[in-house]
């Protein structure tokens, strides 16, 4: 199966806050709105650190073989997190 990524239109200030669509054979597959957790962190005292994404609610059926790749593309071709802007 060949996984490639279509969008993802989050964006600050929150950039968590999206819609990821990837494509499986080229059938399109939209996630659940806010799918993504941030490895980053922020503080009320300024301070952002970036961080790798992951996904934390997956469309019900997405092959479990594909999830560690699909995390991969999300990390590819979506800016590291966190923007900071929900606080």
């Amino acid at each position: 199966m060949e996984l490639t990524f279509v969008s993802y239109d989050g964006d600050y200030p929150n950039l968590c806050s999206g819609t990821l669509i990837l494509a499986i054979d080229g059938n399109p597959v939209v996630f659940p709105r806010d799918c993504l957790r941030s490895g980053g962190s922020v503080r009320l005292i300024g301070y952002v650190k970036k961080g790798s994404w992951n996904v934390s609610n997956w469309p019900e059926g997405f092959p479990e073989e594909l999830k560690e790749r699909a995390i991969d593309l999300v990390n590819k071709n979506v800016k590291p997190g966190c923007c900071g802007g929900c606080i």
